[in-house]
């Protein structure tokens, strides 16, 4: 028996070749035609068999014609559906019609008493043509898929949604019944409750108790709705967790491929599903117009937030794109993806933003009308150990292509920046709020043309450096997760939202303003890192334990988007505001950062840390060794 399954499963051809599909429907179209004889003489062979056998090879001949004409034959039999069908009645339709023709001919030239295809033959033959052909295949099917599920053990599932997305889900995993099993639908409309789909019945959740699981032997639960807040998808995770029952969910119809459901798309509900956000509506044609036939450098261009922004501009009427960053593995990765999308009014440079020369040269050549500066370090604990690079690039760099912009008249600079420059307590989030200070100021020295504007937001899912990825990473080495304290929380965003949001806050801009993005509620990182091995299919702690590491040198429990002297008015787009930051002295700023990246040079992390907190006053460290230096100043 093992034997028979492995040849039946692995052995035999999963797709009948289209020739042996031809010859299979010429030889049913012999047969439909010696039926329709015997039934046009009443059920007898009392009409002229040699005139019968004259007429197949022309039949043949003209089926042939009809079916290569229109491909029925290309179809895979095993996956036979409405449009298989439709087609199969066209390709009969055509044959039909060309028996007509043919004996239209035959009777213009006198051949009619060799050749004549009579109607009543011509019109039964059709009808039995058509319902020959369509049952042969769905015949097949059948068959085909009876003897693969004889073999093996369908999953048993339940689809959560009996609306258009659910029927369509349920037609597609009938396809592959030897994988899937649908046992009922669930739906939370209590009209729907109690009706059936293709036989299948409509239950209403609460009827989906530990008995019926253990009864129908469920172990999926696909969710199939056409709209579904992250909310309602959390509720239902929840619910079925208990009940050991793994929740999935099917892709919007917006996701299909080439307007077909692949059962490949459907997975296991990922915490990025929990933590979407409602989709962002811009004025592409604002953008469109702002962007038109300018010029554009992206710096860390290859980085998760330069990289998008990389690929949304590359959507917009742009004259050029310069994509510039250091990493030329990734950098190269970038180019080749927008190669592959024919994208072809961009070119990438290799280059280093601490580099001033190299950043003149390429001013002075590519003349940049718009810059979106999002090169930077990041990583909170590797900042903290390395004041001098965190200044070099975030501090240094930033002050460079500043610079530049200023002195070539850029018509806009949009900074990236993050929540941590705000009243921070590390060294990464003290050298961007740095950074941002001399954006600042330079957008309010006399004769700047050039608008420089800020834009601050929080975590962003899946970037480098994110929580999600480092979590999934230890899901799959088999744990533990780490979590450096139970109570810490944080904002996140995705990539393509953030970086809209950065898009839209270029066109807006006027200069000088600091725009917040809406970050919705933030979340408990212990609760996200307790979902994410549910959703692994695993259990916390028996499967994988979460480990409390404590607070890293400069971690805050909390992050914020304002610090305690700033205020916001909103803009046109509710989801983006201005912060109204505390008055700079535009002059000293500059002095005293422009002092911060001479005194750099030498590798003296604590006087650097002093002259960044000197001109960041509300910067005061947590948890790090530079603390000492806030003690020390109290005490002066």
């Amino acid at each position: 028996m093992s034997l028979l399954k492995s040849y039946i499963l692995n052995r035999t051809p999963k797709n009948a070749p289209r020739w042996l599909v031809l010859l299979i429907d010429l030889f049913l179209v012999v047969q439909t035609f010696f039926i329709a004889h015997v039934i046009r003489f009443n059920f007898s062979l009392d009409f002229d068999l040699y005139s019968f056998f004259l007429h197949v090879p022309v039949l043949v001949f003209l089926a042939l014609f009809s079916f290569l004409l229109i491909g029925s034959y290309k179809g895979v039999v095993r996956h036979t559906g409405i449009k298989d069908a439709l087609n199969v009645f066209i390709g009969s339709s055509v044959l039909m019609i060309s028996m007509v023709l043919f004996g239209m001919v035959t009777d213009f030239f006198s051949l009619n008493i060799f050749f004549e295809f009579s109607t009543p033959i011509i019109a039964i033959h059709f009808l039995l043509n058509t319902i020959v052909l369509i049952t042969s295949r769905f015949l097949f099917k059948t068959v085909y898929y009876t003897l693969k599920t004889s073999f093996e053990k369908p999953s048993s599932v339940i689809i959560y949604g009996a609306g258009e997305m659910g029927a369509i889900l349920n037609a597609t995993l009938g396809k592959d019944a030897n994988s899937y099993k649908v046992v009922a639908f669930i739906d939370d409309n209590s009209k729907k409750v109690g009706m059936k789909i293709n036989r299948l019945p409509i239950l209403e959740p609460k009827a989906i108790t530990e008995k019926f699981v253990r009864e129908h032997k469920i172990e999926e639960i696909i969710i199939a709705i056409r709209s579904i807040k992250p909310e309602r998808i959390l509720e239902i995770v929840d619910r079925f967790y208990k009940l050991d029952v793994k929740v999935k969910i099917a892709p919007l119809i917006s996701r299909w491929i080439n307007g077909d459901l692949n059962l490949r798309q459907i997975k296991q509900i990922q915490i990025e599903d929990l933590l979407e956000r409602s989709p962002i509506n811009l004025n592409n044609d604002a953008l469109a117009e702002e962007l038109k036939d300018k010029r554009i450098l992206v710096t860390g261009a290859s980085g998760s937030i330069g990289s998008e922004i990389s690929r949304q501009l590359s959507a917009y009427p742009c004259q050029e794109l310069l994509l510039l960053d250091q990493s030329e593995s990734e950098l190269y990765n970038l180019q080749q993806e927008l190669k592959l999308q024919k994208k072809t009014f961009f070119k990438v440079q290799v280059a280093d933003v601490r580099d001033r020369y190299s950043m003149e040269a390429m001013f002075e050549t590519f003349k940049p009308d718009f810059v979106f500066h999002a090169a930077a370090y990041k990583h909170v604990p590797l900042m903290e150990e390395n004041p001098y690079e965190a200044v070099k690039v975030n501090v240094g760099g930033t002050k460079n292509i500043a610079d530049l912009s200023f002195k070539h008249q850029v018509k806009k600079f949009v900074m990236v920046s993050t929540d941590k420059a705000v009243n921070p307590t590390n060294v990464m989030g003290a050298t961007k709020r740095v950074a941002e200070m001399y954006v600042t100021s330079m957008n309010a020295l006399k004769g700047s043309k050039t608008k420089f504007i800020t834009t601050r937001f929080g975590n962003v899912l899946g970037s480098n450096g994110s929580v999600i990825p480092l979590f999934k990473k230890q899901i799959e080495a088999g744990g533990p997760l780490t979590l450096t304290h139970k109570e810490i929380t944080r904002y996140f965003m995705t990539i393509p939202e953030a970086c809209q949001l950065v898009l839209e806050a270029a066109a807006m801009g006027k200069g000088g303003e600091i725009f917040l993005f809406d970050m919705g509620t933030s979340v408990k990182i212990y609760d996200l890192a307790v979902r994410m091995i549910q959703l692994s299919g695993l259990r916390y702690p028996e499967d994988i334990d979460i480990e409390i590491t404590g607070l890293r040198p400069g971690e805050k429990l909390y992050e914020e988007l304002l610090n305690d002297e700033e205020n916001t008015i909103p803009t046109h787009h509710k989801k983006i505001t201005i912060a109204q930051v505390r008055n700079l002295n535009v002059e000293q700023t500059i002095a005293l950062i422009e002092k911060l990246c001479v005194q750099n040079k030498i590798q003296d992390s604590e006087s650097t840390v002093n002259r960044i907190k000197e001109i960041v006053p509300e910067y005061i460290s947590e948890n790090s060794v530079f603390s000492s230096l806030d003690a020390l100043s109290k005490t002066q």
